[in-house]
């Protein structure tokens, strides 16, 4: 299997952790501006915001409420409601976008990929088949087809007749 590396990306992603002062989630989940924020979902523990940094249309984060670094230091009630909220997540884009399938992961530690290691998120990254084009393999750019305002506009409105 060929492999793309792509070395800049950890220097980027170390430098937007260093731009704001504490974690950019917990400043976030704190924020009564959701809209600003690009957050769609809220639960009691958890909630659901658009990555401004996507990798392909539709790619969200799903986080505990709570800065923490790992799955084992999560309650079984912060957990429970993390893995409810990635799956209506999960259902909101596919309302939203009708992807055909999902990529969906988490990230531990910054040598597992972690770009804000200290607080645990999992990224749900929809698919369509043909999605991997000729930009990002010989161009080095990636095309979105959508703007993060449209799609938040969409995923509220899906999230809304969900309930």
């Amino acid at each position: 299997m060929d492999k793309l590396w792509a070395p800049w990306r950890l220097k980027y992603v170390s430098s937007l952790a260093k731009k704001t002062k504490g974690c950019v989630f917990c400043r976030i989940q704190r924020s009564k501006d959701d809209k600003k924020n690009y957050v769609f979902l809220r639960t009691k523990h958890s909630f659901s915001v658009l990555n401004i940094y996507p990798y392909n249309n539709g790619h969200v984060l799903v986080m505990p409420n709570r800065h923490v670094n790992d799955l084992s230091k999560m309650t079984s009630a912060e957990k429970a409601d993390l893995f409810q909220l990635m799956e209506k997540t999960q259902n909101v884009i596919a309302c939203a976008l009708s992807p055909r399938g999902f990529n969906i992961g988490i990230n531990v530690g910054r040598a597992a990929g972690a770009g804000f290691p200290g607080h645990i998120h999992i990224h749900i990254v929809p698919r369509w088949m043909g999605d991997m084009n000729f930009m990002p393999i010989t161009g080095n750019t990636k095309v979105i087809s959508q703007s993060l305002d449209m799609l938040y506009q969409v995923l509220k409105k899906c999230a809304h007749a969900k309930k």
